[in-house]
């Protein structure tokens, strides 16, 4: 594996991989973080693209019984690049789901990449301005060069992808010979069969390692709640169509049977009540949901321009304010006298 190449570190986190996915051109999708392995929490996101799983890489964990196998219809690449993990693990999914719309250029560069070795497509990813001009939105521009020298070496994490495929479930690590197959599944199942397989290997580290994230790539959660209102709101109208049957000023040639067949609505008046006053339960519930999908896009979009920011101006000025009241090196002695507090009562411990 190549170095860094002009890649920069990305956060795990569903905020930033989403906006990652849109500035690579793909529409309607979104990431959601998943904080159980429990169905109820799956079933709440579907339809599931794929999951994403992240876990500290020590290089000890990547032994298989199973041999990859050889699928020419799966796109995989292995990693040749160290910063680009988190972005092949999305690219995994995304290249192999026919149900999500890619920008041009994703589909031609998978086009280009379908008769390449895994090898040649990691040095394709590393070499398409497209995705490297994504993953480097999130590069964070600094004034100085903070490269640590002698110091603790920092944690590595590595990220891995699930997905169904042609009716099989596929295990899509850069770091492999290869793709796993897990077995066979469909667009029901597959999530069932996935859950024991991130179990076990949770379990292969020590109990006190808890830095595992797991993400799964959904379709955009505000258009399956738009089009379900949609949905309800046609359904609520057929039943105010229907009611106005039995109003006697209305009479059978005003009304269009079509609407009636199509919601399979009841005939009496009390039913065709009840389901009005559903209609409009259900419509506010989506409607909430709606309010707090856009609350959480604000957030992310917030968030992501925080993350991007330069900070380091900010705080040199306000060093130098601090020097110029002569408050900064009281402030620079308390601080020390603190840590040194608290590496006092460590060692006494």
């Amino acid at each position: 594996m190549s170095g860094n190449d002009g890649w920069c570190t990305i956060e795990s986190d569903p905020g930033v991989f989403t906006e990652l996915i849109e500035n690579m051109g793909v529409k309607d999708v979104q990431v959601e973080e998943l904080y159980s392995l429990d169905a109820s929490e799956f079933s709440k996101l579907k339809p599931v693209y794929g999951l994403v799983f992240l876990f500290k890489w020590d290089g000890k964990h990547y032994s298989s019984s199973q041999e990859p196998c050889d699928n020419q219809e799966l796109f995989f690449a292995k990693q040749v690049i160290n910063n680009a993990c988190a972005t092949q693990a999305i690219l995994s999914i995304l290249m192999n789901n026919k149900d999500i719309e890619m920008s041009d250029e994703l589909t031609n560069f998978k086009d280009f990449c379908k008769f390449l070795m895994p090898e040649d497509r990691g040095d394709a990813i590393g070499n398409c301005d497209a995705i490297k001009r994504a993953h480097n939105s999130f590069a964070r521009p600094e004034s100085f060069d903070f490269e640590s020298k002698g110091g603790k070496k920092e944690d590595a994490f590595h990220f891995v992808s699930y997905i169904p495929f042609e009716g099989k479930l596929y295990e899509l690590d850069g770091l492999s010979r290869g793709p796993i197959c897990h077995g066979e599944c469909d667009d029901e199942t597959w999530l069932e069969l996935v859950q024991p397989i991130i179990q076990q290997r949770i379990a292969k580290y020590t109990s006190d390692e808890i830095r595992f994230n797991l993400m799964a790539v959904v379709k955009n959660r505000k258009k399956i709640l738009s089009n379900q209102k949609n949905y309800l709101e046609g359904k609520k109208n057929a039943i105010l169509l229907k009611l106005s049957q039995f109003d006697t000023a209305v009479t059978a040639m005003d009304i269009d049977e079509s609407a009636f067949i199509k919601y399979n609505l009841p005939t009496t008046k009390e039913e065709l009540d009840l389901l009005l006053a559903e209609m409009d339960e259900h419509l506010e519930t989506i409607d909430q949901n709606i309010m707090m999908e856009d609350e959480k896009f604000r957030n992310w979009r917030e968030e992501n321009i925080r993350r991007k920011h330069n900070y380091i101006p900010f705080i040199i000025k306000l060093l130098q304010i601090l020097a110029e009241r002569q408050e900064l090196i009281p402030l620079i002695n308390k601080a020390k006298a603190a840590t040194a507090s608290v590496d006092s009562q460590q060692r006494k411990k």
